[in-house]
């Protein structure tokens, strides 16, 4: 039987085992084997004599389960490298949220690395990126899925400018014309540039036929 013990154990299991069963005052048994009282009040009152797991029972993270979930999307869909999304995070969702927190969030939804979010398909010929001024910007729009603690599931609203990659989000309750136009409202009030293209799937609630409504 193998037994691991901590690097600092001063007592083995067998020795934890006596002090279990053995008579005497907290200071008599400290003494007498050579512990402190706090070792010595520790293995009376386990049941069990084995060393339990260092290991924190509970991610030290700020970050709540629908906020990981958008975090997650925004990584696929930005792109953006681990301190430019959090420069995101922390504007969108979560000011208190740490580098290594975000870090760990992406790790635990399998995209920590920008280069697994690349498509595997080989181009046959490159073509050199096409410069951009500021004020093009891309608009995507994506479900978020549904918490056990809500009703319905939401709509993530992203724009990003090609240019100087400034990002903004809203999150919203549905993807109606209405919503989609104050999404884009309150990007043409927050952003730094002048809005010179924006570039849309061609979902409904873009769709000249909808607003016309």
């Amino acid at each position: 039987m193998i037994i691991k013990l901590h690097k600092q154990a001063r007592t083995t299991p067998a020795i934890r085992k006596e002090i279990e069963q053995a008579t005497g005052t907290l200071a008599e048994l400290a003494a007498r084997y050579n512990v402190t009282i706090d070792t010595i009040r520790k293995w009376k009152s386990r049941e069990a004599v084995e060393d339990r797991s260092h290991t924190a029972h509970r991610l030290q993270t700020t970050l709540t389960p629908a906020q990981e979930r958008i975090a997650v999307e925004l990584r696929k869909i930005l792109k953006l490298g681990l301190d430019d999304l959090l420069v995101v995070i922390r504007e969108f969702l979560n000011p208190a949220v740490s580098r290594s927190g975000l870090d760990r969030c992406l790790r635990r939804h399998g995209v920590g690395s920008l280069r697994d979010l690349e498509p595997t398909a080989t181009v046959k010929t490159s073509k050199p990126f096409k410069a951009y001024d500021p004020g093009y910007f891309h608009v995507d729009v994506k479900y978020l899925p549904q918490m056990p603690d809500e009703t319905s599931r939401r709509y993530l609203f992203v724009a990003i400018d090609r240019a100087t990659r400034w990002v903004f989000v809203q999150i919203k309750s549905n993807k109606t014309a209405t919503a989609a136009r104050a999404f884009l409202n309150a990007l043409q009030k927050a952003t730094p540039c002048h809005i010179r293209t924006l570039l849309t799937d061609n979902g409904s609630e873009f769709t000249d036929r909808l607003f016309n409504k």
